[in-house]
């Protein structure tokens, strides 16, 4: 009778850590962000944006299934991750409706084109005609939630007496259009000329809230 084999045993793989990992998809992102602005969305390839980040072409895929996947990745981080405070914004004791959306927003506003947010809605303008996926995840992701809160805090506004109408509460794109504008004034319309976007919010919300510039309790370059 033979002696029985010895029982094989098979290396352990040791997975990835949740830092390593975290940090792997940070990168990712982090290059698809420059390769999309660089390139735009038509002309950015994924094997760019693996070489930007240092990794192989199929670690990409294993974090993201396809280039809309990757854009909606870079999307969620650099805008909507960020401005996800905003749904529970509520005013602090005190504070008045227009303050506390001069408060959370302002940071928002000022940090427009440092943190490419600026720029990343400039190439959803210039590409969704072809590429409708992208004004879909922008509506998804950014658009619709905030406008959902302007709706929310107009209609707070409405009760307590701080709005005459309910304007917001009807059409919240009121509130949005003005950053918007000038994010598109600033980027492409006008870049030589800029609008002061802080200036501008400041008056606009005067404007909403029927304040004028002698009582406004907020002055446009108010620091925080």
């Amino acid at each position: 009778m033979s002696d029985p084999k010895p029982t094989e045993h098979k290396p352990r793989t040791r997975r990835p850590s949740v830092a390593k990992t975290t940090q792997t998809r940070q990168a990712i992102v982090a290059a698809a962000l420059d390769v999309f602005l660089e390139r735009g969305f038509s002309d950015a390839r994924m094997e760019d944006v693996a070489a930007r980040a240092g990794v192989a072409k199929g670690t990409v895929y294993r974090y993201f299934t396809d280039k809309e996947a990757l854009f909606e990745g870079v999307l969620r981080e650099v805008i909507a991750v960020p401005l996800a405070h905003l749904t529970l914004l509520l005013p602090e004791p005190g504070e008045s409706l227009r303050d506390a959306i001069w408060r959370a927003v302002l940071p928002i506003v000022r940090d427009m084109e440092r943190s490419k947010r600026a720029p990343v809605f400039r190439l959803i303008l210039a590409e969704s005609s072809r590429f409708p996926a992208l004004a879909r995840m922008f509506r998804a992701l950014v658009f619709d939630p905030v406008a959902d809160m302007i709706q929310r805090l107009a209609q707070r506004g409405v009760e307590t007496g701080e709005l005459t109408t309910d304007a917001l509460v009807k059409f919240p794109h009121l509130m949005i259009a003005p950053n918007m504008l000038a994010v598109l004034w600033n980027g492409v319309l006008d870049p030589e000329h800029p609008l002061d976007m802080e200036a501008m919010f400041a008056a606009h919300l005067d404007i909403v809230f029927g304040i004028s510039e002698d009582t406004s309790s907020t002055k446009c370059h108010k620091p925080l």
